[in-house]
């Protein structure tokens, strides 16, 4: 099945950016793709806390997830929403991914497990955790293209969560993300195709790109991945949608070939010995 992948600039204005990823949506269905992914934070990139916390909203009043529920329903796509951030009613933020259907319909949310909390070599800091509560669990939803199951940006380092995706029946995983430039010039490719190939999956990862609004500057290379570790979209800097074909023959295939996921063990408590 034809799958499309939005790779945006998203900025600091919930409207401007909602009205991309409509348009995204509508021109993903005009291409005759079933479903469409979007990247990490598709409703608002914005550093700046205090004026970001003016923009960020509880679910049911989120105009970005409004608008892209709307749009696929009339135009009978599929959206994984990347992530959106978003008031949980505690007061504070979750960074959470929707599985919208062709109706409108949410069938299934995933909140960010791993904040990302680091220091760069560049002096670029990022705390994350400061703002956003982590999520409690991970999910698997069935799509028309087979079990798709969500993760977020720096869960990509996280090899155990993709073990447990697909010993759950993930066939594909999808990584949206706003990676920085950084890092995303070191570790981006091999760390997906590394997940990839070890779950056995199809890796979608739809991605942010380019300078922001707020003045941070994120990686792009939205790629699609399949399980032998083949890359079948890189979709470089530039902004845009980009297309590949999903075909689960090929996971099946994959996983014949080297039956690594039958092969696993569960691995005893590690001894130390001096």
């Amino acid at each position: 099945m034809k799958i499309a992948l939005a790779q945006l600039t998203s900025g600091i204005d919930p409207a401007a950016n909602a009205h991309a990823l409509a348009a995204a949506v509508a021109e993903a269905a005009a291409n005759g793709a079933t479903l469409l992914f979007t990247p990490e934070m598709s409703n608002l990139i914005d550093r700046d806390r205090a004026r970001a916390s003016a923009s960020i909203v509880a679910e049911e009043a989120d105009a970005t997830l409004a608008a892209v529920r709307a749009a696929a329903a009339t135009h009978g796509i599929w959206v994984h929403l990347g992530s959106l951030a978003l008031l949980r009613a505690d007061g504070r933020f979750a960074n959470r991914a929707f599985v919208i259907d062709a109706t409108g319909s949410i069938r299934a949310r995933y909140d960010k497990l791993h904040l990302f909390d680091v220091d760069l070599p560049t002096g670029e800091s990022w705390r994350e955790s400061a703002v956003y509560a982590a999520g409690e669990g991970a999910t698997v939803v069935a799509t028309p293209l087979g079990l798709l199951a969500p993760t977020i940006c720096y869960d990509l380092r996280f090899p155990d969560l993709y073990r447990a995706l697909s010993d759950a029946g993930a066939q594909i995983i999808a990584v949206p993300a706003a990676f920085t430039r950084p890092t995303g010039a070191a570790h981006w490719h091999v760390l997906l195709r590394a997940r990839a190939i070890e779950a056995g999956c199809f890796v979608v990862a739809a991605a942010q790109t380019g300078v922001h609004a707020d003045g941070r500057a994120t990686y792009g290379h939205s790629l699609v991945i399949d399980p032998w570790g083949e890359v079948l979209l890189d979709m470089g800097e530039e902004s845009g949608i980009g297309y590949a074909d999903i075909d689960l023959a090929r996971l099946e295939e994959v996983r014949a070939r080297v039956p690594a996921l039958r092969h696993r063990r569960t691995i005893p408590p590690v001894v130390q010995v001096s």
